[in-house]
């Protein structure tokens, strides 16, 4: 028997070990119960290593056992760090940083959206429910991720005709901020879940035609808010309810309640990208019947599906993720609910 060595390098300890963990539950999930792999494999032996600290040094552990394919981990900051410490082909499922791309890092697959688009897809959303909306105020925070955020926040409103407010912070500084922040139609918030939180109460004093968050994609960041955080929209990589359906691999359905069975909770977003970053990579390995980085970076860029994470489609000019389509989500009777793509629509943006 031919088993097929995997390894995911992600946090296990620290504040982004719940998102680890639940890569490393999907990618689990992927490899034993849903690796269709070609012959002469017959199986999958994944190995779930943590980050630690010194990523240079755990790369290092990973790479002394030969794998035959990498995951990467959860997080931007950590999967530039982790494409810049080998030369190695990295399936990125959970690093939204658009810095991962060509001419630089040529050896990354990215599977999930860019975090550039995130702020994009709001802007079409709004602009498609109201046209009469024309000034926005972008608040972000003086980080990678963020200004990543903000640029193609910046590149979408010039490209609806948006005028443009921009204001940013220093990381635990967006409170005393806030006050510099213009009156206009649409808010926009970025940085860290703790500075979102930190300003929202202050900022939604004040009456806006839309205001979106990043945070207010996610499950439980704004909670705290209340019945404040009712109306604000958000950008969500993934809902399991309004799900594609799959060409490639089983559908949402049995994956939530595969998940569940085995973590004992619903699968979040980061889950579903490291399980649909495993079924990306069979796939690959099956149309190229052969498991090297060349050949399987060679079908990655060639590979056009749809996942129950969404469509796959590499720019080839970038290598960004082009296919999937990040999600809008309004905050509506206290339940996300999805706004935008008008085909993915539960309800209508108010």
């Amino acid at each position: 028997m031919t088993r097929l060595r995997a390894a995911l390098l992600t946090p296990l300890t620290g504040s982004l070990s719940p998102f680890g963990q639940a890569c490393a539950t999907g990618l689990t999930l992927w490899a034993e119960h849903a690796a269709q792999l070609p012959p002469p494999w017959t199986g999958v032996d994944l190995a779930v290593y943590d980050m630690g600290r010194d990523i240079n040094a755990s790369m290092y552990t990973v790479l002394a056992t030969a794998p035959d394919v990498l995951f990467g981990p959860y997080g931007s900051n950590t999967m530039l760090a982790t494409a810049r410490a080998t030369s190695r082909v990295i399936w990125n499922h959970s690093g939204a940083t658009s810095k991962i791309s060509r001419p630089v890092f040529p050896h990354i697959i990215n599977v999930l959206s860019p975090a550039s688009s995130y702020f994009s897809t709001v802007l079409q959303a709004i602009r498609a429910s109201d046209p009469q909306v024309s000034t926005i105020s972008l608040l972000y925070a003086n980080t990678g991720f963020a200004r990543d955020v903000a640029n193609g926040a910046i590149r979408a409103a010039m490209a609806l005709n948006f005028k443009l407010h921009l204001v940013s912070f220093e990381s635990s500084q967006a409170a005393p901020v806030a006050p510099l922040v213009p009156s206009a139609d649409i808010l926009l918030v970025v940085g860290n879940f703790a500075d979102e939180l930190a300003v929202a109460p202050i900022l939604l004093r004040r009456l806006w035609r839309a205001a979106a968050f990043v945070g207010a994609g996610v499950e439980d960041v704004l909670a705290p808010l209340g019945e404040q955080r009712e109306g604000l929209l958000g950008p969500a990589q993934w809902l399991a309810r309004v799900a594609p359906e799959p060409d490639e691999g089983p559908d949402a359905t049995w994956f939530v309640h595969h998940y569940k069975a085995m973590a004992g909770v619903e699968p979040p977003y980061p889950a579903a990208q490291a399980f649909a970053a495993g079924l990306l990579y069979a796939r690959c390995l099956r149309d190229s019947n052969h498991h090297d980085d060349v050949t399987q970076l060679a079908a990655a860029n060639q590979l056009m599906c749809n996942t129950l994470y969404g469509a796959f489609k590499i720019d080839p000019a970038s290598g960004l993720q082009i296919g999937h389509q990040v999600l809008v989500v309004q905050w509506q009777q206290g339940v996300r609910r999805v706004v935008w793509p008008p085909e993915q629509a539960e309800r209508p943006l108010i």
